[in-house]
């Protein structure tokens, strides 16, 4: 089976500084793909170089069976994005927004308005065709851009950070929606800073630091093969001696990070019976997550 996306040694740099790296991914018919990593890790730039809306500096990349970015613009006339900030005219009505957008792909009127009721019905926002874009809440807009990158019944769609700003009744009703889509045969590159969100979606995912590739996985084997499987968080004004004196005996890995210490244990058993005697500190004892794994790969220090 040709691959949807395949991406080989994929290279950029701006001003001598490589943002994108040594990039590999191939993408299969139906899956969702994340793609992690802290701001300036070169996940936009990387989304970018897939469109073929700049050029590499090396490596090969092929969408959807045409080669990026000698033929991206026929390879786009099949994909749908979701970009971070919502783009929709305001001038326009809701069910005008999905159909000027149509124009762009070179759609026939008629096609795209009969399939405008559908598009709105997957968005909830049926009760909304005729309003227009200031009227509509944050999570209506994000749902409206999701509906319009599906216009062009396209094979696959990229989401970047598609759920930002949004209630968790909004994020909630992204995610039906977009397992709905890999459900259809859709398949789903999405970037998210939000690691239950890739943990809930992705078949895959990759963490991109500086531009590289640090680790690839499925969300279940990437936490079974970086970290300890379970986390004890320590919290309280004495946790800093606490840690200096019994961190280590405990712990086969620990972190500090203002007043809680993080505990990474294969067995917390002990751990836990000792920290229940300590009437001065709190604790939350917890199994190991895609976030935990991250912050190891990635660091903890703030990203500008």
């Amino acid at each position: 089976m040709t691959a949807v996306l395949s991406v080989h040694n994929l290279r950029k740099s701006y001003g001598g500084q490589a943002v994108v790296d040594g990039v590999s991914i191939t993408l299969e018919r139906g899956e969702c793909y994340g793609m992690l990593g802290p701001n300036g890790a070169g996940k936009t730039t990387t989304l970018r170089l897939m469109l073929g809306l700049i050029e590499p500096d090396g490596g090969e990349l092929s969408l959807l069976g045409h080669a990026v970015p000698r033929h991206a613009r026929e390879a786009r006339q099949r994909v749908g994005v979701v970009p971070q900030a919502d783009n929709l005219d305001p001038d326009f009505t809701v069910a005008e927004n999905l159909l000027v957008y149509g124009r762009y792909f070179g759609m026939r009127e008629s096609e795209i308005e009969a399939n405008i009721p559908a598009l709105l019905e997957f968005a909830n926002l049926a009760h909304k065709r005729d309003a227009k874009i200031p009227t509509l809440s944050g999570g209506m807009k994000r749902r409206l851009t999701l509906a319009r990158a599906l216009v062009n019944n396209p094979d696959i769609i990229f989401l970047d950070e598609p759920t930002t700003g949004l209630d968790p009744q909004a994020r909630h009703l992204i995610w039906q929606r977009l397992r709905e889509l890999t459900m259809q045969g859709k398949t789903l590159l999405l970037t998210t800073h939000f690691m239950d969100e890739a943990e809930r979606l992705c078949n895959r995912l990759v963490i991109l630091d500086h531009g590289r590739m640090v680790a690839e996985d499925s969300p279940r084997g990437m936490i079974a093969r970086n970290i300890e499987p379970q986390v004890v968080e320590v919290y309280g004004e004495r946790v800093q001696s606490w840690v200096q004196e019994h961190a280590a005996h405990y712990a086969e890995r620990f972190e500090v990070s203002g007043e809680t210490a993080f505990c990474y244990v294969k067995d917390a058993q002990a751990l836990v019976a000792h920290l229940q005697a300590q009437s001065d500190l709190r604790y939350l004892h917890r199994p190991a997550n895609l976030e935990d794994v991250f912050l190891k790969l990635t660091g903890r220090e703030m990203r500008e």
